[in-house]
């Protein structure tokens, strides 16, 4: 792909050929660096595992962070893979980790991949049902798991046969069988300390598979997506030669782990690049935790970044006196930027305190993101920026730059990837699909699907609809699984109006879909979740039922102000509304039946 289209040089990047040779390059380059902030006494170091302070050890979100270097993690990644190893894990075993993010999550996935066996990272929030699905379709035979968890894991025991061992992450109850994680780890230690480095050249073939991932796709059943080490590294590498990331660089770890997003993007990157990782206590904490953590990046879902923006505009329109001062700081730092001068950290200091006061940059994935929000973030001084990315790509396959992006567009391709579009219609819009190195091997023993989306080039189809736009920004206009066909055989994509009607205060959240008429054609009908605080600001609405036939007379007038810029077979002819928010998968993506 032509260099050009990135505007401006490309990050250097240091060659990896796969995640152990990352990590012994991290641990020579950032030895005693802090690679993560914890709260965790006891994966701090701070308290033995088995004593009597540790076994009772209560939550406390006032203990202070500390850390654990480089150095510290790549012994522990060592010392568990030995005790794995010992303990007759190997290249044929399938090893799933079920908890939240951790310190012994980031240590068990890379001790298992680095050679070892193959690692399933599981959702922690899938019910039990659905865990016995996922364990007996990957095969797992080792399942590392939290206190959290415990409860569901010992109801679906007799379910999954083909689980031999059990790993708790934290300290086991009297009488338990079940082995503890420090314990493992403290084993391993004593196993090297006697002359047994055996784990550290296992083979790796880049090539093969070491990760199985599955889906979270918001239509159809879970898949089980093959990925090996070459797919992460040309990923890591592509991704950081567009957008810099650096040893100076403290990321706040908000996003469930297991997701491909996160774990590529928020935790295997961050190792790449010798940053500093600090894991959040839960979205309940991010405010609290950002201040103490003070970090420069943030790894985000639209929601949470409207979240962020709906916080600063709330507190800004709290005081008619401080909102008229924000406006015009606003305006002014958009003209002073016109001359080369920018001055938006300092007139908007005390919104840049509230998050921790080091914050340069928040990456928006998962979802499409309104242009508009990301604007405004972008003029108090944030760099936000967007990527496109799935599963099957490990995950990314564009992304914005820091200095060149376009707010409307998905990014651009990745070094190293190529993105056309498949069967364009008049407008350009087709089918988008990806080819590179990052691509998956396939899916996990289902060939047939395999085929179905991995063409004889090479390329993925996304499943996505979009186009190129002359600067070759991916434009994503929906996914094909969603779109409705018209009686005229026009194509309609529900994600259009729903990004248009979203974008009004009183609506949250709408889903847009296709009902049938006895003449054949199609009406286009909105589900749609008013936003509680923008009814209850007006004063003819307040405290009613969001589902009032008053409310849906007000939601009413804003469709019909959005039908007014819509085409005539675009528009939406008929609404519903709910009391409550739609049904989302952990990455916060709605469901849609």
């Amino acid at each position: 792909m032509s260099q050009n289209i990135y505007k401006y040089p490309l990050d250097e990047v240091r060659e990896i050929r796969d995640l152990r040779d990352m990590l012994e390059q991290s641990e020579k380059l950032y030895g005693d660096k802090a690679a993560y902030m914890i709260k965790d006494p006891i994966a701090a170091r701070q308290i033995a595992p088995r004593s009597e302070e540790a076994l009772n050890l209560k939550i406390d979100h006032k203990r202070p962070y500390k850390t654990v270097s480089y150095k510290q993690y790549a012994q522990d990644v060592r010392a568990l893979g030995t005790a794995l190893k010992n303990r007759g894990v190997n290249e044929k075993s399938r090893v799933a980790i079920l908890a939240e993010t951790r310190y012994e999550w980031y240590v068990t996935y890379m001790a298992v991949v680095n050679g070892l066996a193959v690692v399933v990272p599981l959702d922690k929030e899938q019910p039990p049902n659905e865990i016995v699905n996922l364990v007996n379709s990957a095969e797992v035979d080792v399942l590392f798991f939290s206190q959290s968890k415990k409860e569901a894991v010992d109801s679906i025991r007799g379910e999954i046969p083909s689980v031999q061992h059990y790993v708790g992450f934290d300290v086991p109850e009297e009488g338990e069988s079940d082995v503890y994680f420090w314990d493992l780890l403290a084993e391993g230690e004593k196993q090297r300390e006697a002359g047994d480095l055996s784990y550290d050249t296992l083979p790796i073939d880049p090539q093969a598979m070491q990760i199985l991932l599955f889906t979270s796709g918001t239509t159809s059943t879970p898949k089980a997506v093959m990925l090996s080490h070459k797919n992460i590294c040309k990923n890591l590498m592509g991704m950081c030669q567009m957008v810099y990331i650096g040893p100076d660089d403290v990321f706040l770890s908000v996003l469930p782990l297991h997701h491909t997003y996160q774990c590529t993007c928020g935790y295997l990157c961050q190792l790449y690049r010798g940053c500093t990782v600090a894991v959040c206590e839960g979205l309940r904490y991010i405010v609290p935790n950002m201040q103490e953590a003070k970090p420069t990046m943030v790894l985000v879902v639209p929601l949470m970044m409207e979240a962020f923006h709906r916080g600063i505009m709330k507190k800004v329109k709290s005081d008619a006196k401080l909102e008229k001062k924000f406006m015009f700081g606003m305006k002014l730092t958009r003209g002073l930027r016109k001359v080369g001068i920018d001055l938006r950290r300092k007139i908007f200091d005390s919104v840049h305190e509230n998050f921790g006061g080091n914050l340069r940059m928040l990456i928006a994935g998962g979802a499409a993101i309104a242009p508009e929000l990301l604007k405004d973030m972008q003029d108090l001084g944030f760099n936000c920026l967007q990527g496109y990315g799935l599963t099957e790509c490990a995950p990314i396959l564009a992304l914005n730059r820091t200095h060149h992006y376009n707010n409307r567009s998905a990014g651009l391709a990745l070094p190293g990837v190529d993105i056309k579009i498949l069967d364009p219609d008049e407008n350009g819009i087709g089918e988008i699909a990806g080819r590179g190195d990052n691509v998956m091997l396939g899916y996990y023993k289902n060939e047939k699907a395999t085929k179905d989306v991995i063409d004889e080039d090479g390329f993925f189809h996304t499943g996505d609809y979009g186009y190129l736009d002359k600067d070759q920004f991916v434009i994503i206009t929906g996914r094909k699984a969603n779109i409705i066909v018209t009686k005229n055989g026009k194509n309609v994509f529900p994600e259009e109006i729903e990004f248009l009607l979203t974008q009004h205060p009183l609506i949250a959240e709408a889903v847009v879909s296709g009902q049938a008429r006895k003449d054949g054609d199609t009406l286009i009908h909105a589900e749609i979740f008013p936003d509680r605080d923008s009814v209850d600001e007006d004063p003819g609405l307040k405290g009613l039922l969001l589902t009032d036939a008053r409310v849906k007379e007000k939601v009413n007038a804003v469709v019909k102000e959005v039908n007014q810029g819509l085409v005539h077979y675009k528009t939406v002819r008929t609404i519903s509304l709910r009391d409550t928010e739609f049904p989302k998968t952990t990455a916060k993506k709605i469901i849609r039946h």
